[in-house]
C-alpha cells in the first residue's frame, strides 16, 4: 500500500465499470486493494464473476468481496442487458478460467474490516449502487471518520437523468442507500451525470488500444465497449457508434480533480414516488428550508458540474495506453 490513493473500488461491472478499473489498475498513483461487488448492471453474482475475471486476465491479485444481491428497501429491478449485455461485459462469447481470490466476508464486512485496518489511508470508489456503503454504516457507524474519502459516481443535478427524468441509475437503484450515504457524514464527492455526459469515448479509442496492446484484457474491453457504443448508437444517435465515459471520471477526479469545477452543499435523495431516486443538491446554502433534511450543519458534498473534457480525454488514453497489464493469470 504504497501508492498515493488507497482504494476500494466497489463495481457492478458493467462495461464502463470495466473502463474504471483498468483506469485505476493502470494509473501509477493509485492501489486498487480491494474490490467489493453490488447488484445494480448485472446481477451480484454476474458483478463478483466478472471483477474476478477483469482483473486475472489483466495479471492482477486482488481481493474480491461479494456484497449486497439486492436494494435495502426498494423492490430488485431486472439488470438491463440491452446495455451492457446480459454478462455485463458485451456477451463474451467464451472466458477462460483464471485465479482469482474471494473474500469470505461480505463487501460490506470487508469495507469495515479494512477501515479500520488501516484508519484514514483508504479512499472508497463507488461507482453502483451503494447499497454495500449503507450496510457498511449500518455495521460501523464511525465509519465516515475511518475512511479517507468517498467518491460516488450517482446522481445529477441539471443534467437530464438516464432512468427517468430525474434520477440517474446507481442512485435511483438504492435510493434509501444513496440517502444514507449522502447524509453520513465523511468527505464526499459526487461525480455525476453532470460531467460523465461530457465526456464520450469513441469505440475506435479501445480499436486502438486494444492493437496497441494485444492482450486479452483490452481484446475484452474492445468487446464489451462495441456492445455498450451500439447501444449508445441507436439511444444518443448524435454520438455515434461512441459511449459515455460514466464510471471512469470517479477515478479522474481522483487523482486530478483539477479537472473539475465543483459546487458544494448537502445532498439528499428522494426515496419513493415520481422523483424516485433524484439526487437535490441544496444549490442556494443559505434559504432556511421548512421540511426537514435540510437543516443548517448538515456536511457538505463537493458536486462535480463542470469538466475539462479534451483534458479528461487525454488523461484516460495516455493512461490506459500505459505499461500497465502483466501476463494473464489463467488456470493451465
Amino acid at each position: 500500500m504504497n501508492a498515493t490513493h488507497k482504494v476500494i473500488f466497489d463495481t457492478d461491472p458493467g462495461v464502463d465499470d470495466a473502463m474504471a478499473l483498468y483506469f485505476a489498475l493502470a494509473h501509477p498513483n493509485i492501489d486498487v486493494v480491494g474490490i467489493t461487488t453490488v447488484f445494480g448492471n448485472v446481477t451480484v453474482q454476474q458483478a463478483t464473476e466478472n471483477a474476478l475475471y477483469l482483473v486475472g486476465i489483466a495479471g492482477y491479485k486482488i481481493p474480491v468481496a461479494q456484497g449486497a444481491p439486492v436494494p435495502l428497501s426498494k423492490a430488485a429491478g431486472i439488470p438491463p442487458g440491452f446495455i451492457h449485455g446480459d454478462d455485463g461485459l458485451g456477451n463474451l462469447k467464451t472466458r477462460s478460467t483464471v485465479k482469482g481470490r474471494l473474500e469470505k466476508y461480505s463487501a460490506a464486512e470487508y469495507i469495515v474490516a479494512m477501515a479500520r485496518a488501516h484508519p484514514g489511508e483508504i479512499t472508497l470508489v463507488a461507482a453502483a449502487p451503494q447499497t454495500n456503503l449503507g450496510l457498511a454504516l449500518k455495521i460501523e457507524p464511525d465509519l465516515p471518520k475511518l475512511l479517507k474519502k468517498v467518491i460516488l459516481m450517482a446522481g445529477t443535478v441539471i443534467e437530464p437523468g438516464n432512468v427517468s427524468p430525474v434520477a440517474e441509475a446507481n442512485a435511483w437503484n438504492d435510493p434509501d442507500a444513496a440517502d444514507l450515504v449522502f447524509t453520513a457524514g465523511w468527505d464526499l464527492t459526487m461525480v455525476g451525470l453532470d460531467v460523465t455526459h461530457r465526456v464520450v469515448l469513441p469505440c475506435h479509442f479501445f480499436d486502438a488500444l486494444a492493437k496497441k496492446h494485444n492482450h486479452l484484457a483490452t481484446t475484452t474491453l474492445l468487446h464489451a465497449t462495441d456492445f455498450y457504443c451500439s447501444f449508445y448508437g441507436m439511444a444518443r444517435p448524435e454520438l455515434g457508434h461512441a459511449c459515455f465515459a460514466h464510471d471512469v471520471l470517479a477515478f479522474v477526479y481522483l487523482v486530478a480533480p483539477e479537472l473539475f469545477k465543483i459546487q458544494e452543499g448537502c445532498v439528499r435523495v428522494a426515496t419513493a414516488g415520481i422523483a424516485n431516486g433524484q439526487t437535490m443538491l441544496d444549490r442556494h446554502g443559505k434559504l432556511s428550508y421548512p421540511q426537514p433534511g435540510w437543516e443548517p450543519g448538515r456536511t457538505p458534498t463537493r458536486v462535480c458540474m463542470q469538466v475539462d473534457t479534451d483534458a479528461c480525454i487525454r488523461l484516460i488514453e495516455s493512461t490506459l495506453g500505459s505499461n500497465w497489464l502483466r501476463k494473464p493469470l489463467i488456470e493451465e
